[in-house]
């Protein structure tokens, strides 16, 4: 097998190419495999072409937006032109057409072409010109065209060498996406698939799409009765009962962390004048994404974040060295105008509350509080819920406040903390906050997906706009350092992450029913309720089902609902005072007296100490 067989790629000079742009005998080339990361992309974002081509086929007169590999994936937007419209049981036509061009070996050729001509090649289609004209009023000259049989399109490359290299993909859904992103302009018809070097890699990620279905915490919400969503509030979210159980646990487990590593807890309201905003630079920087409002003839803004608010508490005294850090923590509520097609159940919302913490320091005491916070994130992620985690280090983006040397010793004190604390991490180059540098922590759940949710943000720049200020040790004026800093991120997400991680399962600590007690007999349910004052006593969370159905469908009721413990009562278990003992997951565990089902539950793990009482 010779190597532009055996390869899809290849680097020259830390670039990546086509193959075919590999001159014969070159020296100091990489060849790029397609099991690698960067021919995996390869792969992906060549069969968002084949399936374009596929589509083209199909549809003639179709238009072509952006067709970009993404995690996992890639996609398409397109515009049919006319009155079609695909739907997803169209995916499955798209897929036989893309086999029998693969089956074809189309050669993947590409060309450089003026952007004159290349606006020439693409003068009937509006979404290309728009691209190669922005590119030529940037001063570009030239672009790259890439074409496989009758097919052409706009493309940086590199592809593979003919279209016999895209074997094992699959389509995967239909939705609607506004032209770049812009509610302004056409919405088109988004194509999402997949691909893989291999079968089996890619029948492994189908199977765990299948189970992530399984998981979603949309349906599960609804199942388990724990939040549900409206038409009358799109992006804001409503938690019943069960679901607000979770969350309160959540919150009782933080504050109480939060107090033993010495934070203080406030609470800022959610309106405020449109001034502050502007001074802060969030009304320049996040204006579209603020609702705004108007009381007594003056702007004010529905808060976003929570940073203004702790900046406000923070001046209301003179604060001296001995003070600090001063950790503000708030559970504070904010609201950010997210586009209707973004919105994602809990993961995706308008309205959600921020567990974050303003840490207000000297220069000096910078890097040991990161450590501390890196400390907080390592025991709540990994020890309390048991997830793997990835470290980021952002830094500054181009659309960012203050001068080189701030960013400059901001970065560097961040990566310092990092390497103190021996976490591995890596450079995401350019994302950081337009005030500061930050420190992104990435969960892995149980099926392998990544989400965000904690981070640190060092700022130089809203301690000196807002003129902060602490009289240091020589008596003099000093400007603190802010650190902006979540663990959970978003409570709602965090508990959308929880379900789909546990499958709605929630561990013991945090279940929203945490036992189910249930009564086989009318003469049997004093006890029950006996039982269920004892245990709330313990502050237990517990529910009886005395409902006049067979005793099997109500089990069968509380394991659907996930609850860790059910206990069955009948006679013997009432005369002898002992509860009939069913888990989970481990079924049937038989009768046992009140103080040996004490002990069992004295076993579990729950991070909230001493919550069942003696």
């Amino acid at each position: 097998m010779s190597k532009k067989e055996k390869y899809i790629a290849a680097k020259v000079n830390d670039e990546i190419i086509d193959l075919s742009r590999v001159s014969e005998g070159a020296e100091g080339v990489e060849y790029i495999s397609p099991e690698s990361d960067e021919g995996l992309e390869i792969i992906r974002h060549s069969c968002a072409h084949l399936m374009a081509q596929a589509v083209e086929r199909l549809y003639p007169g179709t238009h072509f937006g952006i067709g970009p590999a993404i995690k996992d994936g890639f996609y398409y937007d397109i515009d049919l032109g006319n009155d079609a419209v695909i739907t997803e049981n169209d995916l499955a036509a798209i897929e036989a057409e893309m086999r029998k061009i693969s089956a074809q070996a189309e050669v993947v050729t590409r060309e450089d072409l003026t952007c004159d001509d290349a606006l020439d090649l693409f003068k009937d289609d509006p979404y290309k010109t728009e691209l190669i004209s922005e590119l030529k009023a940037e001063g570009v000259s030239h672009v790259s065209v890439y074409k496989q049989g009758e097919y052409k399109d706009l493309c940086r490359g590199p592809h593979v060498p003919d279209t016999s290299y895209i074997k094992h993909f699959k389509l995967l859904s239909v939705a609607g996406a506004y032209w770049r992103g812009s509610e302004k302009n056409k919405m088109l018809t988004r194509i999402y698939g997949t691909a893989f070097a291999t079968q089996d890699e890619l029948k492994q990620y189908l199977k765990r799409m299948e189970e992530a279905k399984l998981r979603d915490h949309r349906k599960l919400g609804r199942e388990l009765d724990l939040f549900s969503l409206h038409e009358e509030g799109p992006g804001f979210p409503f938690f019943h009962p069960k679901g607000l159980a979770v969350l309160n646990t959540l919150t009782e487990f933080w504050r109480k962390e939060h107090v033993r590593r010495g934070h203080t807890e406030i609470r800022t309201p959610q309106i405020l004048d449109r001034d502050l905003w502007i001074r802060s630079g969030h009304w320049d920087h996040y204006r579209e994404n603020m609702y705004v409002t108007e009381i007594d003839e003056k702007p004010f803004a529905i808060k976003p974040m929570n940073c203004p608010g702790s900046i406000l508490v923070y001046k209301t005294q003179l604060r001296s060295y001995r003070e600090l850090p001063m950790r503000l923590t708030e559970l504070g509520i904010v609201h950010r105008h997210e586009r209707s097609g973004v919105l994602h159940g809990l993961m995706r919302v308008r309205c959600f509350t921020q567990d974050d913490c303003h840490a207000f320091c000297a220069l000096e005491q910078v890097r040991d509080e990161v450590i501390r916070i890196i400390d907080l994130c390592k025991y709540i992620y990994s020890d309390v819920f048991g997830f793997k985690y990835t470290v980021e280090l952002s830094t500054r983006p181009e659309d960012s406040m203050g001068t080189e040397e701030q960013w400059a010793a901001a970065e560097n004190g961040l990566r310092e903390a990092l390497e103190t604390s021996n976490i591995n991490y890596r450079v995401n180059e350019g994302d950081g906050a337009f005030y500061g540098p930050k420190i992104d922590f990435h969960l892995e759940d149980c099926l392998g997906r990544s989400w965000q949710c904690g981070t640190v943000q060092l700022d130089f720049q809203l301690p000196e706009r807002f003129e902060l200020t602490y009289i240091g040790e020589d008596g003099q004026e000093h400007r603190p350092v802010m650190l902006h800093r979540t663990v959970l991120g978003s409570l709602e997400r965090f508990f959308g992450i929880l379900i789909e991680h546990y499958a709605g399962a929630f561990p013991f600590w945090i279940a929203p029913v945490q036992i189910r007690i249930i009564p086989i007999a009318e003469e049997h349910r004093a006890y029950a309720e006996e039982l269920k004052e004892q245990f709330m006593d313990w502050d237990l969370r517990v529910e009886i089902d005395a409902r006049d159905e067979k005793l099997g469908r109500r089990i069968r009721d509380a394991q659907l609902q996930k609850v860790p413990y059910m206990l069955v009562l009948g006679d013997k278990e009432t005369q002898n005072k002992e509860v009939a003992v069913r888990e989970r997951s481990k079924g049937d565990l038989g009768s046992m007296s009140i103080a040996k089902f004490k002990e069992l539950l004295d076993g579990e793990f729950n991070p909230i100490k001493n919550r069942i009482k003696n």
